[in-house]
C-alpha cells in the first residue's frame, strides 16, 4: 500500500519551489536593474550608494525583530568573509567588467558557470556525490545559456581587465555561497546581513571616492534602480538562497543561476522589444532541461 503524503513535507516543497522561483525572478531582473543605475553612477559609486540604503532599510527592522548577532569575534569573522566575497567582491567585479566594456551578454554567459565549479567544489570538498546525468545537466545548462546569450555576445569588447573582473566575480560568488552554508549556517541571516552590508561600504565606498570621485546623476531612476536591487535582490533575493542553501544541496540550488539570464532576456524582450532569435528559444529549452536534470531527485 502506497504512503500517504506528509501534508508538512509537502507545504515545505512548496515553500521552496517558491522561493526558488522568486530569487530566479528578483536575480534576473537585477541585470536590468543595475545597467540602469550604472549609466547615473560609476560602479564603486553605486554599489555604496546601494549598500547604504541596504543599512537604512535593515535598521529598523533589526530594532523592531531584535534578532541575535555574532556571538564571537570568530563567528563574526565568518559573516565578514562571507559578505565580503558575496557582495563587495562579486558585485564590485561584476559591475565593473560591464563599466570596462564587457557586454552584459558575456558577463552573464561566464557568471552562469558558476553551478558547474560549484558542483566541482561541493564534490571535492563537501562531500556531494553527483550523478552522470546531474553532470550531464550542468554542462547541459551551459549550452544552452550559451545559445539564449550568443545573440548579444561581441567579442570586441572584451579586455584583459573586464576578463580579470569577471574572473574576480564568479571566483567569489562561488567561494561566498559554500563558504557561507559550510561556516555561517547557524547565523541568523537579518543581523549577518547587516553586518555584511556595513562592511561592503567600508571596503568600497574608499574605492568610489579614490578610484571615481563619488561622480553622481541624481534622478528617480537612480533610486528606482537601487530600491529594487536592495530590497529584492540584496536582502529578501540573498535570503531566499540562503534559505534554500541551508535545506537543500549546494548543486541543487546553485543550478538555479542557470535561469537567470533566461530572466533577463525576457524583460528585456518585454520591456525594450530585442526580441531573442531562433537560436535563444532553442537555449531557453536546452537550459530548462538542464536545470531538471541537476536538480532532479536522487
Amino acid at each position: 500500500m502506497a504512503t500517504a503524503p506528509d501534508p508538512t513535507a509537502l507545504a515545505a516543497e512548496r515553500r521552496d519551489t517558491a522561493l526558488a522561483w522568486y530569487f530566479v525572478l528578483v536575480w534576473g531582473s537585477g541585470y536590468l536593474a543595475s545597467k540602469t543605475g550604472l549609466r547615473q553612477a560609476p560602479p564603486f559609486t553605486f554599489l555604496t550608494l546601494r549598500f547604504c540604503f541596504g543599512l537604512l532599510c535593515m535598521a529598523p527592522w533589526l530594532l523592531w525583530a531584535r534578532p541575535p548577532w555574532p556571538r564571537t569575534r570568530r563567528e563574526f569573522g565568518h559573516v565578514a568573509v562571507a559578505g565580503l566575497l558575496m557582495h563587495a567582491v562579486n558585485l564590485g567585479g561584476s559591475h565593473y567588467s560591464q563599466y570596462l566594456g564587457m557586454s552584459a551578454g558575456i558577463t552573464a554567459l561566464i557568471l552562469a558557470t558558476q553551478p558547474l565549479f560549484t558542483a566541482i567544489v561541493a564534490q571535492r570538498w563537501l562531500g556531494e556525490r553527483l550523478r552522470r546525468g546531474q553532470w550531464a545537466g550542468v554542462l547541459l545548462g551551459l549550452a544552452g545559456v550559451t545559445l539564449v546569450v550568443w545573440h548579444k555576445v561581441d567579442v570586441r569588447a572584451l579586455s584583459a581587465g573586464s576578463l580579470g573582473a569577471v574572473a574576480v566575480s564568479l571566483a567569489a560568488i562561488t567561494a561566498g555561497t559554500l563558504y557561507q552554508r559550510v561556516f555561517c549556517a547557524a547565523v541568523d541571516l537579518r543581523s549577518a546581513a547587516f553586518v555584511q552590508f556595513g562592511l561592503s561600504v567600508a571596503v568600497l565606498a574608499p574605492l568610489a571616492w579614490a578610484v571615481e570621485g563619488f561622480a553622481v546623476h541624481w534622478s528617480w531612476t537612480l533610486l528606482g534602480a537601487i530600491a529594487f536591487l536592495v530590497i529584492g535582490s540584496s536582502i529578501t533575493g540573498v535570503n531566499a538562497l540562503h534559505g534554500l542553501m541551508r535545506r537543500g544541496h549546494a548543486t541543487k540550488v546553485t543550478s538555479l543561476f542557470f535561469l537567470t539570464p533566461l530572466i533577463a532576456v525576457a524583460l528585456e524582450w518585454l520591456l525594450f522589444g530585442v526580441a531573442p532569435g531562433w537560436l535563444a528559444a532553442c537555449g531557453i529549452a536546452i537550459t530548462c532541461a538542464g536545470v531538471a536534470m541537476v536538480a532532479g531527485r536522487r
